[in-house]
């Protein structure tokens, strides 16, 4: 006898998922660090280096009893091998995901023959596929159609090495495995098995607060054989919300949760589940109707033992698939606030009064007399609102809502406040911003944030989950009542979104593409960078007419020669010969500021015609300097 196709294998899965529990593999990753890998590899190239290795760790989860043995191929995409390097020398990065992928199965199958010996089953290879390790638009850059091609190259390379079903596991987010999904039965046709597992937080719902009933909902109507939840916290979390995605599918569940939370023990994560306590769970998994139990993060050989041992004594009589949830109706979305409700800087963009604004940064330390003090110079000057940064150039300084709040509170001057995303996730990002809600901020622009520089914290890390899209995108859904996850809160904000964009880009394109992505994020008005070319500015605005959408122009007044080539050479922003050779003559000191208030002037007058209002900086906190351009106005 020849051996089985993988057609036969995959009828031979159906027909075993149908008859009885099947007990899936544990942690590939975490075996392989307690057998000394380098945390700091690709676990997945061990597929080509170390094969050896890899078919020891399968080999002992089939001698444990298990059922489905999954690949190695966890990140075996093209986005998460990238990081790694591969692919740069010798072959593309398409090679290297073949070769990966198609180890990978080539290497589970031959420890599932050799495990088979007088069993009468012989494990299933199952294809696994995770995330892309990157965020999707409109949260990220990386769009749709492209996340579902890099699924597609590494599941049609599992298909091609034969596996007997797919594994998607350890999703977070809907949207990416909706993509996957739709990658898998590109790939492998509407015959394969597919098995599609998110990652939970403790209270049940995913990362951006989509409850039980919503997932499950979505994963039932989408083409997959099987549904279910892995990784996470541990069991418990686990078995609560599985019991009530039983009441919103009819599909089979699978489940692999973790050993519990890794706690550090001599610089080595140890998981603290027993395997006596994952099987006593399991049980309960079975109870519930679940059709495959296995582990994630943690779990050993002996974790599936012991839920094998479970698994051949359990009862098919004791399932109570049945479970009672009681489905409250949430509130629906709610119609934005028009935007020239939602402030007095709104209010005047809208019926096209030229605004102005003033930069007023926040202290490095906690002293902002002179911040105050110099908003209030602004509001004598009929300035319409401060325009707040937010820790720029990476530097620690005041919160910047703090500030505004002070400003709006002891001037009683309108803020615009810079909101960035580099120093929090998205959980923070959407506390912040309900936050800067109930301080009564209501001008926002939504900006990426600058790279931290090396200085006084070089090893601070940056977050950005998501970068000015994503932000814009998130704050059009908190004006709708409406969470990241698009779950009704209830209340809503009333935030005027803005959206920073650069007419003196180099690659101008580009910076169109993205601005019209912010603006169908939900941008409702724009701030440039430093414009002094206005054929740049000219040509920045014919390309943005068909929006209609306010334009404020950012009017920098230099203070030296040396500023102005500061500006050229490292901020990219273009200055014209002729402001140039003006800087030279005036030099540095106080002729180089007269010089550079007087050409901030002379833009002023020449775009008043052109845009919607201007926003002054102060260079170095010169509030002074910013206040004597404004007098152009």
């Amino acid at each position: 006898m020849g051996l089985p196709t993988p057609q036969t294998r995959t009828a031979e899965f159906r027909e075993s998922l149908a008859q009885r529990i099947l007990v899936a593999d544990g942690a590939m990753g975490t075996m392989l660090l307690a057998k000394g890998v380098s945390s700091a590899r690709c676990l997945e190239e061990l597929n080509l280096s170390l094969a050896a290795l890899v078919r020891d760790v399968h080999r002992e989860y089939a001698r444990a009893g298990a059922d489905i043995l999954e690949t190695n191929t966890f990140g075996a995409n093209r986005k998460r091998l990238a990081v790694f390097g591969l692919g740069g020398i010798g072959s593309g990065i398409e090679a290297k995901v073949r070769q990966i992928n198609r180890a990978g199965v080539r290497i589970a199958r031959e420890a599932a023959r050799a495990a088979r010996g007088d069993s009468a089953y012989e494990p299933f290879v199952a294809g696994v596929v995770g995330p892309l390790g990157v965020r999707l638009a409109p949260l990220g850059s990386t769009g749709a159609e492209e996340a579902r091609a890099i699924f597609r190259e590494q599941i049609e390379a599992l298909v091609a090495a034969g596996v007997d079903l797919l594994m998607l596991e350890t999703f977070r987010d809907l949207t990416e495995l909706g993509e996957a999904i739709l990658a898998a039965r590109e790939a492998a046709g509407p015959d394969l098995a597919i098995a599609a597992h998110l990652s939970i937080e403790d209270d049940g719902s995913l990362a951006d607060g989509s409850p039980p009933q919503e997932f499950t909902r979505r994963l039932d109507s989408w083409p997959v054989d099987i549904v279910g939840l892995n990784c996470s916290s541990g069991p418990r979390a686990i078995l609560e919300t599985v019991e009530k995605m039983a009441a919103w599918t009819g599909k089979p569940l699978s489940v692999l949760p973790s050993a519990g939370l890794p706690v550090a023990v001599d610089s080595r994560n140890v998981y603290l589940c027993s395997p006596a306590y994952m099987a006593n769970y399991a049980r309960r998994f079975f109870r519930v109707g679940v059709r495959i139990v296995g582990g994630c993060c943690g779990t050993t050989p002996e974790h599936i033992r012991e839920i094998r041992g479970q698994a051949l004594v359990f009862q098919p009589g004791e399932i109570h698939r049945t479970v009672e949830v009681e489905e409250n109706a949430s509130p629906p979305s709610l119609e934005a606030v028009p935007f020239a409700e939602k402030s007095q800087f709104a209010s005047k963009l809208a019926s096209g009064r030229f605004v102005a604004t003033v930069e007023i940064l926040p202290p490095r330390g906690a002293d902002f007399s002179r911040e105050i003090e110099g908003a209030r110079l602004a509001q004598r000057a009929g300035i319409d609102c401060a325009s707040v940064p937010d820790s720029p150039l990476g530097t620690a300084r005041l919160s910047a809502a703090v500030l505004c709040q002070l400003i709006q509170r002891e001037a009683g001057l309108e803020t615009l406040l810079h909101f960035c995303c580099r120093d929090r996730n998205v959980l923070s990002l959407q506390s912040d911003l309900l936050g800067a809600n109930a301080l009564g901020i209501r001008n926002l622009l939504c900006i990426t944030g600058d790279p931290i520089r090396r200085g006084a914290y070089p090893d601070a890390t940056g977050v950005f989950d998501v970068d000015s899209i994503g932000l814009t995108a998130m704050v059009r859904n908190l004006n709708q009542g409406l969470d990241l996850g698009g779950n009704p809160m209830g209340s809503q904000t009333a935030f005027a979104i803005g959206a920073g964009a650069n007419p003196g880009a180099i690659d101008l394109d580009r910076e169109h593409r993205r601005l019209e992505a912010k603006i169908g994020a939900g941008a409702e008005f724009v701030v440039t960078q430093p414009i002094f070319d206005l054929d740049l500015l000219e040509l920045f605005l014919k390309r943005v007419e068909q929006y209609r959408i306010p334009v404020i122009a950012g009017i920098w007044p230099l203070t030296s020669f040396r500023n102005a080539e500061f500006m050229i050479h490292e901020l990219r922003v273009p200055v014209p010969p002729s402001f140039m050779a003006r800087m030279s003559v005036a030099r540095n000191g106080e002729a180089g500021r007269a010089e550079g208030i007087s050409i901030a002037r002379e833009l002023i007058q020449r775009v008043r015609t052109m845009v919607a209002g201007v926003q002054l900086s102060s260079p170095f906190g010169h509030y002074q300097m910013a206040l004597e351009v404004a007098q152009a106005l």
